[in-house]
């Protein structure tokens, strides 16, 4: 497959896990990728995508472990998630698909010390912005070049299900806003590549809507 913007930030992402195996949610999980990866820490993984041809092609590639899979097609906008149940959870590039509204529940399904990371999509919204935006151009292509010569090496590319590409996005200034109105405390950092990422960690105590 081509240099996914998002795969490359995995390794980012695990860097936030917290101390010790637990129970992380994988929230649009496409082809379980990084299912994958948060089940080779050692976590036990709740992977949920509401595509069910994305759920069956990511189970049909097993787990690497030492941590356990369980897919299932969801919508967590509309099913239910236990409060205070999960260590970790993981919303990449999904959560523009959804109520940005969203992020409220996914913090009630949090454990105190609890962490969510959101890697988005996002347009820009200041000069520092749109330079960070043009900066990334030149790298993506090297970057692309460089995948695609390894894949011709390996025997070719991935096939599979594609997950449905959105264009509607937040500007960065909407996600600052919006993330300091319904999780405060988290961080919002743009990063190379098309990316911002919303950092949380539950503290166990408040209500982010103010209710």
């Amino acid at each position: 497959m081509p240099f996914n913007h998002n795969d490359h930030y995995h390794p980012l992402l695990l860097d936030l896990l917290p101390p010790g195996p637990g129970i992380a949610l994988d929230v649009g999980c496409g082809t379980g990728r990084f299912a994958r990866r948060l089940a080779a820490t050692g976590m036990a993984v709740e992977a949920v995508d509401v595509s069910a041809a994305m759920v069956e092609a990511a189970a049909g590639l097993g787990s690497p472990g030492p941590g356990e899979i369980v897919y299932r097609q969801a919508d967590v906008t509309t099913d239910a998630l236990p409060e205070a149940h999960y260590d970790y959870i993981s919303c990449l590039a999904s959560l523009h698909h959804m109520p940005f509204e969203t992020v409220v529940k996914l913090r009630r399904a949090l454990v105190p010390g609890g962490v969510l990371v959101v890697l988005t999509p996002a347009r820009p919204s200041s000069p520092v912005d749109w330079a960070r935006e043009l900066a990334a151009v030149p790298l993506n292509a090297l970057a692309r070049l460089v995948v695609h010569a390894g894949e011709q090496l390996n025997g070719g590319g991935e096939a599979g299900p594609q997950a449905p590409t959105l264009f509607r996005f937040p500007t960065i200034a909407e996600l600052r806003r919006e993330t300091a109105r319904l999780l405060p405390g988290s961080t919002v950092r743009p990063l190379l590549f098309w990316r911002t990422l919303i950092t949380y960690r539950e503290q166990g105590d408040g209500d982010p809507t103010g209710g």
